[in-house]
């Protein structure tokens, strides 16, 4: 994870088939992308038997990327905070609310232990390279992207 780097990694990408997923991020963003995706410092986490839910109805669309899917990025749409239930790598209870950047990489490391990648749910329309990505749709925010491929944002 950290070698690739990402922020997020689950055992089914490794070919260990476990409910067990880690995630960390330093977040090193502008301060203008920290305030639009809400992006903000994780420590080092283990989720094992990870579940989430939607708390809210509000969504929010951003690129996303994948070490299971490298050099690619699409436009993704998911809940802007969820409530996470699972334990630690210690057997502890977790139960905890996360919003912005958190909860899309919760969202994204529980979805591969349910078989699920990015591109499940992205917009097809937005899938570009990364080098394409950042020459051309590279801002906070994918309205420029939304509006010159034609497809709608939540």
């Amino acid at each position: 994870m950290h070698a690739a780097p990402g922020v997020g990694l689950a055992a089914p990408q490794v070919g260990v088939p476990l409910r067990i997923a880690v995630f960390e991020d330093p977040a090193p963003v502008p301060e203008e992308v920290r305030l639009a995706r809400g992006r903000v410092p994780q420590p080092f986490r283990v989720l094992v038997n990870p579940a989430y839910e939607p708390v809210g109805g509000t969504r929010a669309a951003f690129f996303e990327g994948c070490l299971s899917v490298p050099g690619w990025q699409a436009v993704v749409a998911r809940h802007a905070e969820v409530r996470l239930t699972g334990q630690d790598e210690h057997g502890r209870a977790l139960d905890e609310v996360f919003s912005g950047w958190p909860a899309r990489i919760v969202q994204h490391e529980t979805d591969h232990l349910d078989g699920v990648l990015y591109l499940d749910r992205a917009e097809p329309r937005s899938l570009s390279s990364n080098l394409a990505m950042a020459e051309r749709w590279a801002q906070p925010t994918p309205e420029e992207a939304a509006r010159a491929l034609g497809f709608e944002l939540p």
